[in-house]
């Protein structure tokens, strides 16, 4: 693992009792529930779902508040503490996540019938790279549902936080179709910190 991921991390081990209320206080929460409820689709309960870099769960509890609880969810993050949080949200709502300790590309993981990705590729050293990884964890047919962070004043105050990078639409558009992604739809959240920081992608993996 390089220095800044261990940093990162350890920056992740330190606000994870608060995070996921931090979440919810800021409208992430809300602003995943729109993002995954604004596409209508029937889905069978039996789907295994990957939350990569799932921090805190938020993504993931968003997920199962619409759908349901599917047949495997796994959340795969770096830090202990964000694994813990995130767990304890789950089984609040009835689900028993399967928690891996790794970052994305640091383990073997089964193929998966949806990736959920929010905030993570901004993060990585090499972000087309990361969304290769995150094909890799779909199914032929699967779909990522990714939140990333867009250009804004708002995020370069995040910056100092977490030294993250942010995506221009046409950008990270071109990284999803190159990393072997269809582009289905591309989301703007309508209000709060979220419209201003974030852009949801919802992308379907090439056979």
């Amino acid at each position: 693992m390089a220095d800044s991921s261990i940093e990162t991390t350890n920056g992740y081990d330190v606000v994870a009792p608060r995070w996921g209320d931090k979440m919810r206080a800021l409208g992430y929460y809300d602003g995943y529930l729109g993002f995954l409820s604004e596409q209508q689709r029937h889905l069978s309960g039996d789907l295994r779902v990957i939350d990569v870099g799932a921090g805190t769960g938020s993504f993931a509890e968003a997920w199962v508040a619409i759908n349901g609880a599917p047949r495997e969810l796994v959340l795969l993050e770096p830090s202990s503490a964000m694994l813990k949080q995130g767990q304890a949200a789950l089984r609040r709502r009835g689900t028993e996540p399967a928690l891996i300790k790794a970052l994305l590309g640091g383990v073997e993981l089964a193929p998966s019938d949806e990736v959920l990705a929010a905030h993570v590729i901004e993060h990585c050293p090499d972000p087309l790279l990361a969304l290769r990884q995150m094909r890799d964890l779909l199914h032929p047919g699967g779909q990522l549902h990714l939140v990333i962070s867009k250009p804004h004043w708002c995020n370069a105050i995040i910056w100092l936080q977490w030294r993250h990078r942010t995506f221009q639409e046409a950008e990270i558009l071109t990284l999803i179709k190159k990393a072997g992604f269809d582009i289905e739809r591309v989301y703007n959240f309508p209000c709060g910190p979220p419209s201003r920081t974030s852009r949801g992608i919802v992308a379907t993996r090439r056979d």
